[in-house]
């Protein structure tokens, strides 16, 4: 049995798109996008409100809110939706026989086809339900570690790696050292935080490290904050489930060994996608997942999820085709450009802080904020509800950082810039009377 493509998108160039390939049952969902001039920056394309209609056309949206919280997840677009469901139906139609016999072989082509998206080699990446799946597995697996040594984290790195993190000392017999991220942050003192907190613990063995961070998407310069715990013998585990698909960048760019990656955020992929990525000449230095054969030397004996959505996976090519189309530059200029509308205007308003810089390297189009003086995990939950209630605007609060709580904002490729302004109009006017 062989897997037609069911939807062919005939996709053109990022910078004259079209979506005029489409088979006619994925036709009723997808007008295409439009012609355009193929000259276009990704920074002018951004400013283009015609294409970026065309794309949030592509997408099924809440009609009774401004939905500014895109980062739990990615919602799929109608091509992708439409052939997830084909997919679906043909999996749960042959089951096993489909399973057993034919889903590896046709699973080759499309691990090819994202080894090739993320700019490695398919035996240096497998399968995972997810980035939380991928860094916990090699957070856990890493044999490099014995009793007095030392691993370390930061304030910014997500909870389920914290909680990895921690149980090594446990397994391994290690230090934990957790550092806090200067706030308001800048590069230099980013990676001077990061500097001097190898150099007061030169015993750390592994870094973990999150390229943009959930809780106020600061992105971090993460091939020198390698280079330099690289050069100190340090291992680096990259978090990279948040930029893969917002960020313009290929996975060899970070220069980290071990990477998670997340394809259901920002690439647009059915949920419970991921990846963890081994660079070549250090699979060794993850063990085998238990029950795994020891004397395998494939990565994918690094991971074992068990059943998982098939249906999901033989999605990849329409998700990585649509995000193509769109193109990975034209998203990241989008979402910083939509950040820039809200974020930008208020950094100098004496009630309101802003908690990534305005510096392009630093951040994606995710970025928090928190009422002066209103650090409290109460207060941003409560002000996280007051942008529903009152104005119809869907944000989330997030904890855990050293310098307080704040509120996040995540705006995705169907939001526009009147969305946003809405956002900014709303802060400014609680902001006024707090």
């Amino acid at each position: 049995m062989e897997i037609s493509r069911r939807s062919t998108l005939g996709l053109g160039l990022a910078g004259s798109l079209s979506l005029t390939g489409c088979t006619n049952r994925l036709a009723s969902v997808s007008s295409g996008f439009p012609a355009s001039d193929s000259t276009l920056t990704p920074q002018e394309r951004a400013r283009d409100e015609a294409f970026w209609k065309s794309v949030a056309d592509q997408y099924d949206k809440p009609a009774d809110i401004i939905q500014l919280e895109n980062a739990n997840w990615g919602v799929m677009s109608k091509p992708v939706q439409a052939e997830y469901f084909a997919n679906t139906e043909m999996v749960n139609r042959e089951s096993s026989y489909y399973q057993r016999r034919d889903y590896w072989p046709d699973m080759q082509p499309i691990l090819q086809q994202t080894a090739n998206l993320l700019g490695v080699s398919p035996d240096e990446i497998v399968f995972t339900r997810g980035a939380t799946e991928a860094l916990q597995a090699l957070i856990g697996g890493y044999n490099k570690l014995g009793p007095g040594d030392t691993v370390m984290y930061c304030d910014l790195d997500y909870p389920s790696m914290v909680s990895a993190m921690t149980w090594l000392k446990e397994r391994r017999g290690v230090d934990v050292i957790k550092f806090n991220m200067p706030e308001p942050a800048t590069r230099e003192s980013v990676l001077a935080a990061y500097e001097a907190a190898l150099e007061a613990n030169p015993k750390v063995k592994l870094l973990l490290t999150t390229h943009v961070g959930h809780r106020t998407g600061l992105a971090i310069p993460m091939a020198e904050i390698t280079e330099m715990a690289e050069a100190r013998g340090v291992d680096v585990i990259c978090d990279a489930a948040h930029s893969f698909g917002q960020i313009d960048f290929k996975i060899p760019d970070l220069k980290a060994p071990f990477v998670g990656i997340n394809m259901h955020k920002w690439v647009g992929a059915p949920i419970g996608i991921g990846l963890a990525y081994i660079r070549r000449d250090r699979l060794e230095a993850i063990d085998p997942y238990m029950g795994e054969g020891p004397t395998d030397p494939a990565i994918r004996s690094r991971i074992h999820s068990g059943t998982v959505n098939f249906a999901a996976f033989l999605t990849l090519p329409s998700v990585i085709d649509f995000h193509d189309a769109i193109g990975v530059a034209n998203k990241d200029a989008r979402l910083k450009y939509l950040r820039g509308l809200w974020a930008e205007p208020l950094r100098d308003h004496p009630g309101v802080d802003i908690l990534t810089p305005n510096d392009p390297t630093m951040h994606g189009g995710i970025t928090s904020f928190r009422l002066t003086g209103k650090t409290s995990p109460e207060e941003n939950i409560s002000l996280a509800k007051r942008f529903l209630d009152e104005f119809g605007i869907f944000t989330v609060h997030r904890t855990g950082l050293a310098h307080g709580a704040c509120v996040r904002v995540a705006p995705s490729y169907f939001n526009t810039p009147s969305d946003v302004d809405a956002l900014r109009a709303a802060i400014l006017e609680i902001a006024s009377t707090a």
